[in-house]
């Protein structure tokens, strides 16, 4: 085994939760600390510190949002005070996307990003959609009206995009803290939203106070903004407090690599999408490729999206991404090459009809935070950086005059916007793979209604339950056969996480918590042969035997996490609450 590989592996060992010879949570999300005399003379006072808006989440539409604010503050000749907090050691550290973007907001935020050296260089010069077949591709004309066209856009590494945003907010008097994880929602006496809380250091394995032990601050603010992306921890908290969502989100995994390729082979400026193999018609999913040249490399950025509508628990999208790179049309393109990166994030592809309320007292939701992904055109940065431009223009006007500052004219300014517009012209494309016609169905439906009828079908279709409850107990669904990785083109999952940078603290409780210890095994193993084991890119779960040495139990593996949020929705029983680990941990990704 690789020396950095195995290194990895026994310090996923090592973090496993696993106290005593015996496995359990111990996060204290789920044991209460007030009733454990370990914690009686711990001080548990926080450190406060009082803002006009905190933003929780430094990504594309976090930063947009506060720098945005500044710019009123500017122009108005006030003083707002804008804190951003950021779980990732440094700004993009954690940003994971194709990425194709549309400029219209960039375009927005700053007239002249290009004279200020913003890393939006390579433009789509070619493009092709195809349907694949095991060893062919039938293309698809590229018409006006398609969502996947993409003339005019630029191919971009979005963590540098995300990091030069950071500089041009920390420049117009922002203040960022990197390292710092939002781990609770602080509430008034009246049940608006005060602020929120970072995370505590200095935990033990076993839930016990170290030496080293620290509180975490309270950032309070007339007004939160939630911009934690796909699934955040806090803004589900959110959700369900003030009852915002109206229909379940649905939601794909998006596995992704970043490879210097031949030269030769190097079309700087060519992107391709494609769907159907190695997915079956009836699931939802499909591929990017995209040729960018970067700090003089010749790079392709490959990934896959895969529903997590699926219904067999035999399904591992990871593979189903190593299988879909051994393509004839997409192996000639790397082979030769050296991968350089690896990460997964989970995407909403729930989109128009997902979309939850954004506004509620003392807060309100932007980006992917508030499911505003564009899944037809697979394309949500422009989105969020401008849904949170107009939160910023919402809430300006009223810090001046209100303690606390609920946004109720976000909403309504959002829907006049090219954000909901747009989410609604294209909302019945991915709900249409649901029918019985799967792919086939989505393509005639595309074509007829959206293409030809620009969207202005007067129905609109449901994604139907949540994803977690489409799984099928294993004796209704056949094993998944995939081929060996070769290691040249295919690889293993611990290699492939060897290259994210994650490193986690080893001696903290799992931040992976269940509600329930005995559920894995009593249930997921049981009736759907545990998927955890499957789903997960980073092999975060793992059933080995049990210390008694008669059946299995569930290890956790949390020097892993990748924080892609997958368990968090896939888990069927919902036992699994993906929480903030220490801040500044997680993966490192480098501008993917």
């Amino acid at each position: 085994m690789h020396l950095s590989v195995a290194r990895l592996f026994r310090a996923s060992r090592q973090l496993s939760n696993v106290v005593n010879g015996k496995w359990t949570t111990t996060h204290y999300t789920v044991k209460d600390r007030s009733k454990d005399p370990r914690w009686a003379e711990v001080d548990m006072t926080r450190v406060t510190d009082e803002y006009d808006v905190v933003i929780v989440g430094g990504g594309p539409g976090g930063l947009s949002a506060a720098i945005r604010l500044r710019q009123l503050a500017e122009q108005a000749g006030k003083e707002c005070r804008v804190c951003v907090v950021e779980k990732a050691a440094e700004l993009g550290a954690h940003t994971l996307s194709g990425a194709v973007i549309e400029t219209r907001a960039l375009d927005e935020l700053f007239p002249t990003w290009a004279e200020m050296g913003a890393p939006v260089h390579q433009k789509v010069t070619a493009e092709s959609i195809a349907i694949l077949t095991q060893t062919g591709r039938i293309p698809v004309p590229i018409v006006p009206g398609v969502p996947l066209a993409n003339h005019g856009n630029y191919i971009v590494r979005l963590g540098h995009l995300v990091k030069w945003l950071g500089e041009q907010a920390e420049a117009a008097g922002v203040e960022i803290y990197p390292g710092y994880a939002g781990a609770e929602v602080l509430y008034h006496e009246d049940g608006s939203v005060k602020g929120v809380a970072t995370n505590d250091v200095g935990i033990a394995k076993d839930g016990a106070p170290k030496d080293s032990f620290e509180r975490g601050m309270e950032l309070h603010a007339k007004c939160t903004i939630f911009a934690e992306g796909c699934r955040g921890h806090l803004s589900k908290q959110v959700m369900n407090k003030f009852d915002l969502k109206e229909h379940e989100m649905s939601y794909g995994i998006g596995i992704k690599e970043l490879w210097q390729i031949d030269p030769a082979k190097h079309r700087p400026g060519y992107i391709e999408h494609t769907m159907g193999w190695p997915l079956t018609p009836t699931q939802y999913g499909g591929s990017f490729l995209y040729h960018i040249e970067s700090d003089g490399m010749p790079l392709v950025s490959i990934g896959f999206v895969n529903a997590l509508d699926y219904s067999n628990p035999y399904m591992n999208p990871y593979m189903e991404f190593q299988k879909y790179k051994t393509h004839p049309s997409i192996a000639k393109q790397l082979e030769g090459g050296k991968r350089l990166g690896y990460g997964a994030r989970a995407l909403n592809e729930g989109g128009y009809q997902t979309v939850p309320k954004l506004a509620f007292p003392g807060g309100c939701l932007i980006g992917c935070a508030a499911g505003l992904l564009n899944v037809a055109k697979l394309k949500g940065t422009h989105n969020a950086m401008k849904s949170g431009m107009v939160a910023a223009e919402t809430i300006f006007p009223d810090l001046e005059a209100n303690k606390t500052v609920t946004p109720s004219g976000y909403q309504p300014a959002l829907d006049k916007t090219y954000v909901m517009k747009e989410l609604k012209a294209c909302r019945n494309i991915r709900p249409a793979f649901n029918s019985s016609l799967g792919m086939y169905g989505a393509i005639a439906y595309t074509g007829l209604f959206y293409v030809l009828g620009r969207g202005m079908e007067p129905w609109t279709l449901q994604h139907g339950k949540p994803d977690n409850e489409k799984l099928l107990p294993k004796e209704s669904c056949k094993p998944v056969d995939y081929p060996k990785p070769d290691g040249k083109l295919t690889f293993d999952l611990l290699t492939s996480v060897s290259l994210t940078g994650t490193n986690h603290e080893e001696n903290q409780p799992a931040h992976l918590t269940l509600k329930d210890d005995s559920v894995p095994v009593d249930v997921n193993l049981a009736k759907y042969d545990g998927p955890e084991a499957r789903f997960c890119p980073a092999g975060v779960y793992e059933f080995v035997p049990s210390e008694s040495g008669t059946g299995q139990r569930l290890q956790i593996n949390a020097q892993n996490c990748i924080h892609c949020k997958t368990c968090d929705i896939k888990d069927p029983t919902q036992n699994i609450n993906w929480v903030s680990p220490q801040g500044g941990e997680g993966p490192k990704y480098n501008g993917m």
